[in-house]
């Protein structure tokens, strides 16, 4: 069956494009030029990646990644012309899986979605039913979803697989740079700052005080690690 793609966009010319370009590629594509059109679409259809601009007529395109997250983990790329910093933070912040400006190069965003929907569709191996048990965090890798203390917490794509290393390897550092190839599966370019955002929104769902955190910490000048307290995996 064919990946369902849906490309919201502005611009028609470059819509067109787009969408003949990623066909070419085997997939099933639609397109919406408003916010209004694209959320008549997503709720009619299932789509297995959003491809969104953040510069729409009736409306900003953070507005409607946010509003896509609050109903769906489905992976959201940004393609603009915005080059802001503060948009391309906000964006990862809203719940956006990656950010590309334009112009690129088509084929790196082949390769960009490529990586994603591989995460995605990825099989995890059998562990005890698909189900993990470690401190106070209940993972179900099927699923991908997790509890802890019994309570269901809603994370994106990448925020699973974020928390998913870190909590596979109790106790080891991780740099940014080893995070980035790992998670996203590709260079992003040296772009720090988008781990330590999926950083951030994982310690605030799973945190009782970001402050003070407990379970994610952070080695200064190094990275992250998970520490196990059962096992005492704590690093000094």
């Amino acid at each position: 069956m064919k990946t369902k793609i849906i490309i919201i966009n502005k611009d028609i010319a470059f819509t067109k494009e787009l969408k003949h370009t990623l066909e070419q590629d085997n997939y099933n594509v639609e397109t919406a030029y408003t916010i209004k059109e694209a959320i008549e679409k997503i709720k009619k259809e299932g789509f297995e990646l959003v491809i969104l601009d953040l510069i729409l007529p009736d409306g900003n395109g953070l507005s409607l990644c946010k509003t896509i997250r609050r109903h769906s983990q489905v992976p959201i790329v940004i393609v603009t012309e915005k080059k802001e910093d503060t948009s391309k933070i906000r964006a990862l912040e809203y719940g956006a899986d990656d950010y590309i400006t334009k112009p690129f190069n088509i084929l790196e965003l082949k390769a960009r979605i490529k990586a994603i929907l591989r995460r995605v569709n990825m099989s995890t191996p059998l562990v005890d039913n698909q189900t993990i048990k470690i401190d106070d965090f209940v993972i179900n890798t099927l699923g991908r979803k997790l509890t802890i203390k019994g309570e269901s917490i809603n994370l994106t794509g990448k925020e699973f697989d974020l928390f998913y290393i870190l909590v596979s390897n109790p106790g080891k550092v991780f740099t940014r740079e080893e995070l980035l190839e790992t998670v996203w599966g590709y260079e992003y370019f040296g772009d720090l700052r988008t781990v330590d955002v999926h950083i951030r929104r994982l310690r605030e769902k799973i945190e009782k005080n970001t402050n003070s955190t407990e379970y994610i910490h952070t080695k200064w000048g190094v990275g992250y690690y998970f520490n196990n307290k059962k096992e005492n995996a704590a690093v000094d």
